[in-house]
């Protein structure tokens, strides 16, 4: 018991150039890239909605809602995969697709190796950013999708005209 709460499983992403994660428990699945419906009003942020086995999840573009540039491809990545996905989160019940570059991997970092966010990274505000883990060569930065999808914002993507 007193390892669970030491510990901390993300699954991690590539957004931009950096790598993000989420906590394990919001991931209700990772799905391969499809094509995505525009809906009318909804915020600049929001790309559209998707139909996966009979559910309609909205898809947000995080590149757009925080001004992230999308990856530069290069020949020296070491990764299988070149294509992006979805990462279906459940935000007190409600789910809603994130677009990512790639997909990582889960790890497990300790509660305690978390550290405060830095003021201002990379074009996302701290009030986002649950904290930050260092990883062999670079950073590790956690995200909080309970702030970033606060309940008046959930209503806006999920109701779009509301």
């Amino acid at each position: 018991m007193a390892d669970e709460i030491s510990q901390y499983q993300l699954v991690t992403f590539q957004l931009g150039d950096e790598l993000y994660g989420v906590d394990i428990m919001d991931v209700k699945e990772i799905v391969k890239v499809q094509a995505v419906r525009p809906i009318p009003n909804a915020p600049y942020y929001v790309e559209g909605i998707i139909n996966l086995r009979g559910e309609i999840i909205p898809i947000i573009n995080l590149h757009k809602r925080f001004h992230i540039q999308k990856r530069a491809e290069s020949e020296s990545d070491d990764y299988e995969e070149d294509e992006g996905g979805f990462i279906i989160l459940d935000i007190e019940g409600n789910k809603i697709g994130i677009i990512i570059d790639r997909i990582n991997r889960v790890v497990q970092v300790e509660r305690g190796d978390i550290k405060p966010p830095p003021q201002m990274l990379s074009g996302i505000g701290t009030e986002y950013i649950e904290g930050v883990v260092r990883q062999e060569t670079a950073y590790l930065i956690i995200l909080d999708t309970r702030k970033m999808f606060n309940a008046n914002e959930l209503q806006k993507i999920l109701e779009p005209g509301a």
